[in-house]
């Protein structure tokens, strides 16, 4: 194989395009014209004497070879990322970078507050924070794109080691005058008989608060719904509905006495559990692995 095929330009255009499915968005990713794309993956394919993709009028995707050669080049970046943190770690945990995928409620208040605290201590680390859907969080920590992923309960995955799981039960969320404000219990029977404030049907909540109301035979009005967990934060304290959310995400707000948030009896809201998810197998760069320890402790000494 000619080792100049595997130059980093081009393999960092094909990584782009295997991402993407498509050389134009790969083109937009990158900041560069899709020609130029197109080029580094020509030569890559004719230097390396095979096809390396699928052409579809739907976009690209990467054929059996393609696939290898991917695989190959994350490794190699991963290889790349530890080195350099090994030797930065030789002056102590004093900079390194990490990369966090979490779902959009853990990401709004809890994961941040973390990371400002942990920075305290460790200030030369640097943290980038993507919001991401369940589905994509543990591909993005098996593809090596994330160090640590932040998610609920999901089908266990191969390639993904499992760090910490915690529960996360539902709390319905509602202004401190509302009606039901003073109960330290409630049940969904008592909560649908309100106007509520809802997450989209794919989200963790919706599934369970579905389950939950049809298994017992109750109805609710939705009074609105978004895909954006603020929106129907602000919607409760203004005293529009109920909403639900999860106690590790929304304990800040609670300390700004503008909302209550009440623990529910029905089993199916208390199902979910929080997941700290690491690559299987993978050595992780000094300053990912502090996190993920911080992490760790940080939710056990939550409750």
């Amino acid at each position: 194989m000619p080792l100049r095929a595997l130059q980093e330009t081009a393999v960092r255009y094909f990584l782009e395009v295997v991402k993407t499915g498509s050389v134009k968005e790969a083109a937009l990713k990158l900041n560069v014209a899709p020609s130029a794309v197109s080029r580094q993956v020509a030569r890559l394919e004719r230097e390396l004497d095979t096809l390396l993709f699928e052409r579809h009028a739907r976009g690209m995707q990467p054929n059996a070879a393609g696939e290898l050669l991917a695989a190959h080049a994350k490794r190699a970046q991963q290889d790349i990322e530890r080195v350099a943190n090994d030797i930065a770690s030789l002056r102590g945990l004093r900079s390194g970078h990490v990369r966090v995928a979490s779902t959009e409620g853990f990401a709004f208040d809890f994961v941040p507050t973390l990371i400002a605290h942990f920075r305290r201590k460790h200030e030369g680390i640097r943290f980038h924070l993507e919001v991401c859907s369940l589905a994509d969080i543990s591909r993005r920590v098996r593809d090596g794109e994330a160090d640590v992923g932040i998610t609920l309960s999901a089908v266990p995955e191969p390639g993904i080691e499992i760090e910490l799981r915690h529960p996360s039960p539902i709390l319905a969320v509602m202004a401190r005058a509302h009606p039901l404000a003073s109960q330290r219990q409630l049940s969904l029977r008592q909560v649908v008989g309100y106007p509520l404030g809802l997450p989209q049907e794919d989200s963790s909540i919706r599934r369970l608060l579905d389950a939950s109301c049809t298994r017992q035979g109750l109805h609710y009005v939705q009074a609105m719904s978004s895909n954006h967990a603020n929106a129907l934060l602000s919607f409760a304290a203004a005293g529009g509905g109920i909403a639900f959310y999860g106690a590790l995400s929304i304990r800040t707000l609670l300390q700004s006495k503008a909302l209550v948030a009440i623990p529910l009896k029905d089993r199916e809201m208390n199902a979910r559990h929080l997941e700290i998810e690491t690559m299987a197998g993978r050595s992780l760069p000094d300053a990912s692995k502090a996190f993920v320890r911080y992490l760790v402790d940080a939710i056990k000494a939550s409750g």
